[in-house]
């Protein structure tokens, strides 16, 4: 009785003491991750060992209290007009990396699909011709429309000379003629842009295309 007395009680202070030998290691575990943390505050340099709430969107260093040793860096959070800032910068930064593996694969392209020179000048003067073309007959397009509206305004002037009223009809046309030439002289502005530029794309063309064959010496 006496022996089964004497293991119950030795049980009993070996489970009492099993916490109390652990709560050191945790203790010792917890001071070791401990952490201090410095930030500025009016123009001065604030540490303490906790971050208080004003301070959490501070640029801070966070340091181990045991080694001493900086273990982060921590910038400033963002203003909203930062964030749309970083963010209208990243869409650039990303659209300018597009464009730029875009133009890569143009290049490739066009070393691959030309064999000579001639052939990528031949391509480029198919375009030079179809703009030409194209502004020829916008030009013919707005001298007979010119011509339609001086013939409309030249009647609404004698009607008006006679002391008749300019029908309505004759007014709606007018203005319609008068829209459409606008429309067309803008259209015209854009085609003589478009073929100003040609000769520029071609030579920027060949520029390209001789750059890629230098770099390709072993293809035609």
């Amino acid at each position: 009785m006496n022996r089964l007395h004497t293991l119950l009680v030795s049980a009993l202070l070996l489970a009492l003491a099993t916490p109390l030998a652990a709560a050191p290691t945790k203790d010792k575990a917890k001071q070791t991750n401990k952490k201090l943390y410095c930030w500025n505050e009016g123009g001065q340099k604030v540490c303490g060992d906790a971050l208080p709430a004003h301070a959490i969107d501070s640029a801070r260093t966070e340091i181990s209290a045991r080694s001493g040793l900086t273990t982060r860096q921590v910038d400033r959070a963002l203003t909203a007009e930062e964030r749309v800032a970083a963010e209208q910068a990243a869409r650039a930064a990303r659209s300018a990396a597009m464009a730029e593996e875009a133009r890569k694969r143009r290049d490739h392209a066009m070393a691959e699909s030309y064999a000579t020179e001639q052939e990528l000048r031949d391509s480029f003067q198919e375009r030079i011709i179809l703009l030409d073309e194209t502004v020829k007959a916008s030009q013919l397009g707005i001298d007979g429309r010119r011509q339609t509206l001086l013939s409309l305004l030249r009647r609404a002037g004698e009607a008006e000379l006679g002391t008749k009223p300019v029908s309505k009809t004759l007014a709606d046309n007018i203005r319609h003629q008068h829209e459409e030439l606008m429309h067309q002289q803008d259209m015209l502005k854009q085609q003589l842009l478009e073929r100003s530029v040609a000769d520029d794309d071609l030579a920027a063309a060949l520029e390209r295309y001789h750059g890629m064959k230098a770099r390709r010496p072993n293809q035609g």
